[in-house]
């Protein structure tokens, strides 16, 4: 199972979902599935995520290994 950490992520850096999905070129509704952890984005997507952040992919979207 993959875990998002953008809900983390913009409160620590105070990000406004709304502004940040049209910095990447998203719809909110798209932003809010992935910050919620209901859809992975398309590696395009998560591409220009973790660029505009300015941080490794895998930090956003981490891998947790089955219990």
């Amino acid at each position: 199972m993959i875990k998002c950490t953008l809900k983390v992520i913009f409160a620590e850096r105070n990000i406004k979902q709304r502004e940040f999905a049209q910095k990447v070129g998203i719809s909110e509704t798209t932003l809010s599935s992935l910050v919620n952890g209901k859809q992975l984005p398309t590696l395009e997507v998560g591409y220009r995520i973790a660029e505009e952040l300015d941080l490794n992919i895998m930090e956003i979207w981490k891998l947790n290994p089955p219990s």
